[in-house]
């Protein structure tokens, strides 16, 4: 479990009651846990599409935890819910590339109409509301670090890898046109690559993959050339952030990347996974792999991963960070070297985690 600190810079907070949407998933469980550290009452909207009841069983006891098993699409459930919150955090959505390309309907329904359900709900009760987006928005964007601020080119249409992407950036509109319209305070916030324990690689996400791979003896599957290059935020920076703009008052209507920029390519991520999954066995007395790192590697073609010809995907992504440091004075505090290290210790003590 995560030993969480007060988030940066922000002033203690009276009690209030937050509606987590995806509280089962990986980053709302650990959302969870340390809003309910904070004395926060939390009640959690999840349909175990992804989430799991294993990341929230140790919390089903707390006085101030509650959890409902139900889509955000299921409005009966979401108005009551929403009508006892002060604060909605909308983390459910469509995740994972792979799903993505594989049901790009149920991706495009799940986050558009899932986005508009949370918004009608929370003006009806006056919620502050705070919507995870991501960093697809920026699409292939060449101006590096991405602002918030940027100008955004997306592939075509008929390319489903863009219509999450397209869907977010719908998300954010809509939003944004709540808080102009209806004067529903609303917060934004871009995650970028988010990783740490709990989080299942069976979606697309590299780094669950690579270790769960590398700790079964397999050979690590990298996509294309492997010198795409991505920034990893640890799920324990990430909640802080969320939590900081959570609880700021001049976040309202405003945007926010959230991020890393400790940047790696995936053929060295690769290669540094490889290393630290050797030195946990040898550490644990444990047989590994005895073939050089090379021979361990296998390159695999995006149309083969993906089952698609024409898919594409960004070469570098990071993110300018100056908004939010400037606001509440967020900044990340765990290396990727303590993200594979956490990663590691919770795949290998819970294997039976796709």
């Amino acid at each position: 479990m995560i030993t969480s600190t007060a988030p940066q810079h922000v002033a203690p907070t009276p009690p209030q009651t937050f509606l987590v949407t995806g509280g089962a998933g990986f980053i709302g469980s650990h959302l969870t846990e340390v809003l309910l550290q904070h004395g926060q009452r939390v009640v959690v909207i999840d349909d175990l599409s992804t989430g799991l009841l294993e990341n929230i069983a140790h919390l089903r006891q707390h006085p101030n935890f509650d959890f409902a098993r139900a889509s955000i699409t299921n409005e009966l459930v979401l108005d009551r819910l929403t009508s006892q919150a002060d604060v909605v955090i909308h983390l459910a959505a469509a995740v994972g590339v792979k799903l993505i390309v594989e049901r790009p309907v149920h991706t495009i329904e799940t986050n558009i109409m899932g986005t508009e359900h949370v918004l009608k709900a929370a003006l009806r009760y006056g919620a502050k509301v705070l919507i995870a987006s991501t960093s697809e928005v920026y699409g292939k964007g060449t101006r590096i670090p991405f602002r918030e601020d940027d100008d955004v080119v997306l592939g075509p249409t008929s390319r489903n890898r863009w219509g999450y992407a397209a869907s977010k950036m719908l998300d954010e509109f809509l939003a944004l046109a709540y808080y102009r319209e209806q004067e529903l305070p609303v917060v934004l916030f871009r995650l970028f690559n988010t990783v740490g324990p709990r989080q299942r690689g069976r979606y697309g996400m590299v780094i669950p993959r690579f270790v769960r791979q590398a700790v079964r003896g397999e050979p690590l599957t990298v996509f294309d050339d492997g010198q795409q290059s991505r920034c990893f935020l640890h799920v324990a920076d990430a909640v802080q952030a969320i939590v900081g703009l959570a609880h700021h008052p001049a976040a309202i209507g405003q945007v926010f990347n959230v991020g890393s920029r400790e940047e790696t390519t995936i053929l060295a991520l690769a290669q540094r996974i490889l290393d630290k999954v050797d030195a946990y066995h040898a550490t644990h007395g444990q047989v590994h792999s005895s073939l050089p790192i090379a021979e361990r590697i296998q390159f695999v073609p995006y149309a083969e991963a993906y089952q698609t010809p024409d898919f594409e995907d960004m070469r570098q992504r990071m993110p300018d960070l100056g908004k939010i440091q400037q606001l509440i004075g967020w900044q990340p505090r765990c290396t990727l070297e303590t993200i594979l290290d956490d990663v590691i210790a919770h795949i290998t003590s819970h294997p039976q985690q796709g």
